[in-house]
């Protein structure tokens, strides 16, 4: 017996029409159901506005408030004829040819992708790389479209990335995100299914980047749509782990007319494979060990006399740089001047002198001090004039307590040494309710966000605290992890990464990815003002280029983008200036649209080439270019682009090398080639057949 919704599609007159309508019920009947149901809604679109219109392309209208995607059919001159695309379930169907075509000066019209279109992704490179951390991986910030992103991100980090961490739109209806390039208001009767929707289509592609095994997906989100969230996740990752943590991030509260004031908001925790939540120390009260100083401060023991013995005194050499110590000299003799100690080029020699200038003697003698450096027992600090560095140490019985449990090692300092307190509590799992002072998004996120970037303003950034306990949390036992955000806002994630590098002494690798939005108030000034998307006028107060991208470079650096050092300092867990920076790499990139055959003909490879050093790990320098050689190493990955030179090729591979990418078009020589590999290698890679396929099985997930 046909259903009401069959009985009135029966009664369509027109057959085209009924036809997709019958089949778009059909689709729907074969939705979930128990649980969510939401519109799935028309593709996405993502403008590209340094593409050229070319015929068999799809554009839209630049300037028009119509949003509709016509195919450009033709071009003569300077003129090009469309068609207006058909769309059935949610997917492009050819041209609608029961509208007449129409032309348009190029100039007007404006390239786009639609999600759904196959994409082949390159990345272009940008200024401003660092290059502070030694052979540790590069920090990622990609400038561009975030689920075309997470689509080139298949072909470098599937099944690969320990930890998501997402801030995304909230749907507050304040008109603060973009759903197919136009905002979304509380006027917009499918608000919550176009965000539905919007979020599905990005949660199954970072499923698949999650490390099936062990791995954890964290979202943040408020009181508008943390129960739709909870049953999409449930329904995106059935038989995973879901719970929910509320976190004080207003304690003064946000006031609502006629409503409760608002202090917490919800961050979703998913657990993947054997991911859990690790015991960790209650800190209610825990003190830090206090550590000796140095250098003698009784009279009886300055320099010379008997009770401060004869090697007791003699140089400490401090890197400049690190800040860390190099080397301990020879004693002095009492009459021995200071510049007779040997000089080490790029240290400072620095002995026990009090501030009125009296030599005293350092309270351990070298050997010992060396005992307790190597342990990470030994802190520098900056001093004065006549010692330019305090050195502190852990006394050996606090030594023992710390290697045996009993004390709690939480992290590593700058200079080396171990951050130890005395634990205020039981090993315990922490709790689904966070009430820390650390977690105030108004002191440590909008406050340190103004230190950062002086005069820019972003809209509720995160407390920094807040995010990287929560990353603390999924990496605590993963030093090496990769952590993605791909709502990367004001770029918190990348700098909660670093943090804990410096306290626990990880490589772990974060990769940011945001567009170059502007907010709805500066678009508006800026059309006023004669600009659109594509100007630089634009595109410099874009999210991206405007927040995102300094905001790293100044946590990273220690300065302000004036070149000024950050006059603020960290508060919790690890404190120091900001403007000592943190010892990281980091690049900067923006996702560019590539032709299928020109990558087929590798005649790409300057746009592929970062997404194979991604793949690689994202360590040391990037193969950017062929320039004539028929392979090239680093000392991670190797490209080989003249199969004629394999064995040379074989020869050469670096014994810290796990990745080579190998041109050819035939599975037997690439299969050859592969089998006379080190065991070592363990990510053989066949160009350009893996990198096409991923994106052609992507074309087909999006549907």
């Amino acid at each position: 017996m046909p259903s009401a919704i069959d009985s009135l599609i029966a009664r369509v007159s027109d057959p085209s029409l009924r036809a997709e309508l019958a089949l778009a019920a059909a689709e729907l009947r074969k939705t979930t159901d128990f649980g969510l149901v939401f519109e799935a809604h028309l593709p996405e679109t993502v403008r590209l506005h340094d593409h050229l219109v070319r015929r068999g392309g799809k554009v839209n209208h630049r300037r028009s408030e119509d949003k509709s995607v016509f195919e450009v059919v033709a071009i003569e001159g300077s003129v090009a004829t469309l068609k207006r695309v058909r769309y059935a379930n949610g997917a492009a169907v050819g041209t609608d040819e029961s509208v007449e075509s129409e032309e348009a000066p190029i100039d007007q019209l404006i390239v786009v992708a639609e999600f759904g279109d196959p994409i082949h992704p390159g990345l272009r490179r940008l200024d401003g790389s660092i290059a502070s951390g030694g052979d540790k991986p590069a920090h990622v910030v990609i400038n561009g479209e975030n689920y075309h992103t997470l689509q080139a991100l298949q072909f470098t980090h599937a099944g690969k990335i320990d930890c998501i961490y997402i801030d995304p739109p909230y749907n507050t209806g304040a008109r603060d995100w973009k759903y197919d390039n136009d905002y979304v208001d509380d006027d917009d009767d499918y608000r919550h299914s176009k965000w539905l929707a919007f979020m599905d289509r990005r949660l199954k592609l970072a499923k698949g980047l999650l490390n099936p095994d062990s791995s954890v997906l964290i979202v943040t989100i408020d009181e508008k749509e943390y129960l739709r969230l909870g049953m999409l996740l449930g329904q995106v990752f059935p038989g995973s782990r879901v719970q929910m943590v509320s976190i004080v991030i207003n304690p003064k509260g946000t006031g609502r007319a006629n409503e409760f004031s608002r202090v917490d908001e919800y961050a979703f925790f998913v657990f993947q494979g054997d991911a859990v939540v690790p015991s960790t120390n209650s800190n209610d009260g825990a003190t830090e060990v206090r550590w000796k100083y140095l250098r003698r401060t009784d009279i009886e023991s300055d320099r010379g006399t008997k009770k401060g013995g004869p090697r007791q005194f003699y140089p400490i050499y401090v890197d400049e740089a690190t800040h860390r110590i190099v080397k301990l000299g020879e004693p002095l003799a009492p009459d021995d001047p200071l510049d007779s100690a040997p000089a080490i080029e790029g240290a400072v020699p620095v002995f026990p002198i009090r501030e009125d200038g009296r030599h005293m003697n350092w309270g351990l003698i070298a050997s010992t001090l060396q005992k307790a450096i190597d342990g990470g027992y030994v802190r520098v600090t900056p001093g004065y004039e006549n010692q330019p560095y305090i050195i502190s140490y852990l006394s050996v019985p606090n030594q023992k307590k710390a290697e045996s449990g009993e004390y709690s090692i939480i992290g590593t300092r700058e200079d080396g040494s171990k951050v130890v307190v005395i634990p205020g509590g039981k090993a315990s799992r922490p709790t689904t309710a966070w009430r820390e002072k650390a977690h105030d998004a108004g002191a440590h996120g909008t406050s340190m966000l103004g230190s950062l970037l002086p005069g820019r303003k972003f809209p509720y950034p995160k407390s920094l605290y807040a995010v990287e306990d929560c990353i603390r949390l999924a990496t605590m036992n993963k030093p090496n992890s990769v952590v993605l955000d791909f709502f990367a806002g004001s770029g918190t994630t990348t700098h909660a990464v670093a943090r804990l590098n410096k306290q626990d002494g990880g490589r772990r690798q974060s990769i940011l990815v945001t567009n170059n939005e502007v907010s709805e108030a500066e678009a508006r000034r800026l059309s006023e003002d004669g600009y659109q998307p594509g100007d630089p006028e634009w595109e410099a107060v874009g999210i991206f280029e405007h927040i995102t991208r300094p905001r790293v470079t100044a946590a990273i650096t220690g300065q302000t983008p004036e070149g000024d050092a950050i006059a603020d300092e960290y508060k919790f867990n690890d404190k120091f200036p900001m403007a000592d920076g943190l010892a990281e790499n980091v690049e900067y990139f923006k996702l560019t649209y590539q032709d299928a055959a020109r990558v087929e003909l590798d005649m790409a490879f300057e746009a592929v080439a970062p997404l194979l050093w991604l793949r690689a790990g994202g360590i040391g320098p990037i193969i950017a270019d062929r320039r004539g050689a028929p392979y090239v190493w680093t000392d991670f990955y190797g490209v080989l682009f003249e199969t004629d030179n394999w064995p040379d090729f074989v020869d050469s591979v670096p014994s810290t090398a796990s990745t080579v990418f190998i041109v050819t078009d035939s599975v037997t020589e690439f299969s050859q080639i592969a089998s006379e590999l080190p065991t070592h290698i363990h990510d053989p890679v066949r160009l350009y057949e893996r990198y096409l396929a991923t994106f052609a099985i992507n074309e087909r997930l999006a549907q």
